[in-house]
């Protein structure tokens, strides 16, 4: 069997003599691009590609990440610019039915007015990246399976993670690559003073809502502005009145000039994952079950929603960031489906695998080496997405209540254990981001909305046949097997009245209790956590287990495929997982589009006059409406669009987590930030096609046009030197 080291340096290797199979493809480590640089100076960048690698160096230290999304410094004084859909949750909390950010937006007169960020928002600067496959997967622990070498390889990770943390300020991870293949530690400054400077109003920042969402033409100004703040000795501090602006060593650079189509582009930022690499058999579960299980529950879980927040705007607004994140996903869902269904993507999958296999069946050497874990990676999955299936609706059944109430528990629990020995993700370096996760809650319950979901799912679980509920789950909340709505009303009504978590002191109380306390609380859902906590164990230890055995072969499975695309001279970037990648390609319009029809490559502002109603999704501000028709363009209208272009097309390879990713031009200048792709598309998350593939960015132009002329925000334009 090839070692992990040995088919990566195989990877790299084929990797500098190969350029990418198109050239818009692929999501690639910055510690690639040198291997590259042929096919990214053959599109046009003008900067040498070795310097994209320079994590500490223009442009990439730049490029930060928000935990989801990604962002840019664009300003010495630690200004942040991001999609307006980015930064929703920190309008949103910000927000109350007298003070209403999400449709009238916020511009800080000064640094001093700047809001604060929702709690636990975060500016994540990646500085190093370093390979630590090997001590991961040590000796010891590659002789491990199962549970025991998903426990040794979090004790591995634990004691890597700690040792980089002892750099005061920074948060660590270990990201994996190529299925566990291999693993590398990623360091970053982690900036906990974040605060909100300026977010145009909805009818901007949202302009063309759900109905517009992944569709082109397209006419929103996805923006929004941070700004990142440290303490007075320049290092990380939780807010402060005395904190100052966060100083980045560097910043990108407003782009003087002006973008056309065909013109060099990249895109720089966080993606969060693809299945590009997965097995036929995931990509059969995916699209014949999961997703559409997924897009129905959430389709309902919309549609409950919206009645229960009727007429009640603090509801309305407590619930709008969660609303607008659900209905993202619900739209991505369809376009997944609608490109899924009557296309040959499995077939070509299952033709790939059987290619695999006959390639290794054909040498000796190959068959020892993979034969055995390709076959077993396949069985493992098949027996992982069983239980997905069973366990599927009990996502959306649980009480949020009892989330929190299992989650405080479980704190109390490692909180009694020495902290090496805690489970990553309740270590003292993560008690502040839990923390503020529960604090979230002040602005992000409704009770009356979270007891009808409850109704609703729970009506369905109960349903379900005998073999495919969890009996505990049943027995801790007091429920029964085909328990009728009223009966299922009545003890909810109860549960919820025994309760105070909603109360944001009471949860704070419980994070300083013990595990006794919980074990004789008379809260409803302390109780119940409690009652769950032994099959929860159960539970863990069972995915442990065939997680650990997944790993083992599924790193191997890739290892294989890295050999087999080498043998044929091509490379295998990995499939997106949040860290830090650069896809690049040019402006293009498509031909036809999605729809039929020729897409140009820039919408300007005669669109959003022409789909202005005045209310719901198309509602553009007075101001904004009023400089449109006077035709102020001031200095950002483009000669042959005859107006200020708004958002254009590219051909970039993004997924989701790439929002709020800075678009750059070929010196590395910023020319507009990725914030969606056309609803055809979503499916390159699995499989790549560049006919379709296309990046819907904001244009700058844009965004420093109702800057300057509808908002004044004169202060923030001088700030980044706007051209």
């Amino acid at each position: 069997m090839k070692t992990s080291m040995e088919a990566l340096g195989l990877a790299l290797a084929v990797a500098s003599i190969s350029a990418p199979s198109q050239a818009a493809e692929g999501m690639w480590m910055p510690q690639q691009l040198p291997l590259i640089a042929k096919a990214l100076k053959d599109e046009g960048l003008a900067l040498e590609p070795a310097r994209l690698s320079q994590l500490t160096e223009f442009p990439m230290a730049a490029i930060v990440s928000l935990g989801g999304c990604s962002a840019s410094f664009v300003s010495p004084q630690g200004l942040v610019v991001t999609n307006h859909h980015c930064a929703y949750g920190s309008i949103q909390f910000n927000s109350t039915p007298q003070r209403d950010l999400i449709k009238n937006g916020f511009l800080a007169a000064s640094p001093v007015a700047e809001l604060p960020a929702a709690p636990g928002a975060r500016v994540y600067v990646t500085e190093a990246v370093q390979d630590v496959t090997a001590r991961v997967l040590d000796a010891a622990t590659s002789r491990l399976s199962g549970k025991q070498r998903v426990d040794a390889i979090e004790r591995n990770e634990k004691r890597i993670v700690a040792e980089c943390e002892l750099d005061a300020g920074h948060r660590c991870n270990v990201a994996r690559f190529y299925g566990g293949l291999q693993f590398q530690l990623i360091k970053r400054l982690e900036i906990r003073d974040v605060r909100l400077a300026y977010a145009p109003p909805s009818g901007v920042g949202k302009f063309g809502g759900d109905t517009d969402n992944w569709m082109w033409p397209r006419h929103t100004g996805d923006y929004t502005f941070y700004r990142a703040y440290v303490g007075a000795d320049g290092k990380p501090a939780d807010f402060s009145p005395a904190n100052k602006p966060y100083e980045p060593k560097h910043f990108l650079r407003l782009a003087s000039t002006p973008l056309k189509e065909g013109d060099f582009v990249m895109v720089a930022g966080y993606p969060g994952r693809t299945d590009r690499h997965r097995l036929p058999s995931e990509m059969d579960f995916a699209f014949n079950w999961q997703l559409p299980s997924n897009r129905k529950a959430i389709g309902e879980w919309l549609a409950i929603v919206q009645r229960e927040t009727q007429g009640r705007k603090e509801a309305e607004i407590r619930v709008a960031s969660e609303v607008a994140g659900r209905n993202n996903v619900f739209k991505n869902l369809q376009g997944k489906l609608e490109s899924y269904a009557g296309s040959d993507m499995l077939t070509r999958k299952q033709a790939l695998l059987d290619e695999l296999k006959a390639w290794i069946a054909a040498d000796a050497q190959r068959r020892q080496s993979y034969q055995s874990d390709v076959l077993k990676a396949e069985q493992l999955l098949k027996q992982r997405d069983a239980i997905a299936k069973r366990e599927f609706l009990l996502t959306y059944a649980t009480p949020r209540l009892l989330g929190t109430a299992r989650q405080l528990y479980r704190i109390a629990i490692e909180n009694a254990k020495p902290d090496a020995d805690r489970k990553a993700g309740y270590q003292a370096r993560d008690q502040r981001g839990l923390r503020q996760a529960l604090e979230t809650l002040d602005r992000r319950y409704d009770e009356q909305v979270d007891k009808a979901l409850a109704q609703h799912f729970l009506s369905q679980y109960l349903n379900l046949p005998v073999a495919e509920q969890n009996s505990a789950f049943l027995a801790a909340l007091g429920l029964q097997r085909g328990m009728d709505g009223a009966a299922l009303r009545t003890r909810l009504d109860a549960l919820y009245a025994s309760s105070k978590l909603a109360d944001g002191a009471e949860r704070k109380a419980w994070l300083e209790r013990d595990a006794a306390a919980f074990k004789s609380s008379q809260d409803g859902f302390i109780a119940a956590a409690v009652a769950l906590h032994p099959d929860d164990e159960t539970r863990e230890s069972r995915d442990k287990e065939l997680g650990g055995q997944i790993q083992q072969a599924y790193a191997n499975y890739m290892a294989a495929l890295i050999a087999f695309k080498a043998s044929k001279g091509e490379t295998v970037y990995p499939d997106a997982n949040g860290t830090l990648r650069i896809s690049f390609g040019k402006v293009a319009g498509r031909s036809p589009g999605a729809d039929g029809s020729d897409w140009t490559a820039f919408t300007t502002l005669r669109g959003i006059s022409a789909k202005h109603t005045g209310s719901g999704d198309f509602d553009a501000p007075v101001a904004q409406l009023a400089a449109i028709q006077a035709r102020q363009f001031d200095r950002y209208a483009a000669d042959e669009l005859g107006s200020v272009p708004v958002n254009f097309l590219a051909k970039l390879d993004i997924t989701g987590g790439n929002s709020g990713s800075a678009i750059l031009n070929k010196n590395a200048e910023l020319v507009g930030l990725a914030f969606d792709s056309s609803l055809d598309a979503v499916i390159n998350d699995w499989d790549f096609d560049l006919k379709r593939s296309r990046t819907i960015g904001v244009d700058l132009r844009y965004l420093l046009w109702q800057m300057k002329v509808v908002d004044h925000a004169d202060a923030l334009l001088k700030e980044m030197k706007a051209p």
